[in-house]
């Protein structure tokens, strides 16, 4: 049976402006980082991205290396947006790519000249059978092309036709700075930055936030659970199944310590008396800065997904919540 995209998607998602530019983003996007691969379970992805569409979800995200293997999310997306987006549908969605991260052997497989930009973003709209994406982003900032070079790569594949919008993601703020000027001089406003920020990671607060209002770019956290460990998962330690129970993951057990453990659990008897899961507090809790235009979220299950969305349910924080959320992480 085809999918119908349901008739009241847009009646209980909350969308905000992007910056000072005219693009509304869902409060909540789903990022394609994990889960969506080669190695993954494709009719899984699949009911994810038609759940979060139903729930107003307009935003995917996805990276040229997301896999695993590299570009097997992209594959496999291009494929669910062929089956169940056909016709108008794409101009209902947001679609976002990146590169900067190792892609392929050899000296033009990363970071961040114009020559690997172009060729990703090249190689990503073929995956995907896309003519072109809404954002491109470069994944990280490099430290050996001139910030010139790659911002005007930014600015050759939005005026090539290939993208709507450009953005950044892990820039410091002085460099975020830097890249802003350069494209706002080329013609080509960065409309957004993606950082990691989330309860146990607050470096953004460090002046990038600041340097973001002031600039009008809009801000799309990722990594908002720390992980997994911003939910009840980690309550009674590391599970089996976790992320942190494999050897080769991006969470390793050493950054689970008994401390960590036990500000998971203040937080989530915070939640509780909130009526939320730990991880709608983690979400909501970022998108009470009204800088933050949407919360990147990952998935491994429509019931995951369908928990985070509950946080936009309830978005407000008395004094005294934000104070008792500060005093258990700063135990």
């Amino acid at each position: 049976m085809s999918y119908q995209p349901a008739p009241v998607r847009y009646d209980t998602m909350q969308y905000n402006r992007c910056g000072k530019s005219g693009l509304l983003l869902p409060a909540v996007s789903l990022g394609l980082w994990h889960n969506f691969g080669s190695v993954d379970i494709f009719e899984n992805g699949r009911k994810m991205i038609q759940h979060a569409f139903d729930n107003g979800i307009t935003h995917f995200d996805l990276a040229n290396n997301y896999g695993p293997i590299p570009g097997s999310a992209e594959e496999n997306f291009g494929k669910i947006i062929k089956q169940d987006f056909p016709g108008n549908l794409r101009d209902e969605l947001i679609i976002s790519s990146k590169a900067g991260y190792l892609m392929w052997p050899g000296p033009y497989g990363e970071w961040g000249s114009k020559k690997y930009l172009i060729a990703s973003c090249d190689q990503s709209l073929k995956r995907m059978a896309l003519e072109y994406v809404d954002i491109f982003y470069s994944h990280r900032p490099d430290p050996d092309t001139p910030l010139e070079e790659t911002m005007m790569a930014l600015d050759h594949i939005v005026k090539s036709g290939k993208a709507l919008y450009v953005g950044i993601s892990s820039y410091d703020a002085e460099t975020s700075k830097k890249a802003f000027d350069i494209l706002k001089q080329l013609g080509t406003p960065c409309l957004i930055h993606q950082p990691k920020y989330s309860m146990f990671e607050r470096w953004v607060e460090g002046g990038l936030l600041d340097v973001l209002e002031e600039y009008g770019v809009g801000c799309i956290p990722f990594s908002p659970l720390a992980q997994g460990l911003l939910t009840n998962r980690y309550l009674k330690g590391i599970p089996e199944n976790s992320r942190a129970a494999k050897p080769a993951g991006f969470l390793q057990k050493s950054e689970i310590t008994d401390e960590k453990i036990e500000r998971i659990k203040g937080l989530n008897e915070i939640a509780m008396q909130r009526k939320q899961s730990l991880a709608q507090m983690a979400i909501a809790w970022l998108l009470k800065d009204k800088r933050i235009t949407s919360v990147l979220v990952g998935a491994s299950s429509v019931e995951q997904l369908q928990n985070n969305l509950g946080a936009i349910n309830n978005l407000e924080f008395t004094d005294d919540e934000l104070s008792l959320i500060e005093s258990v992480l700063r135990r």
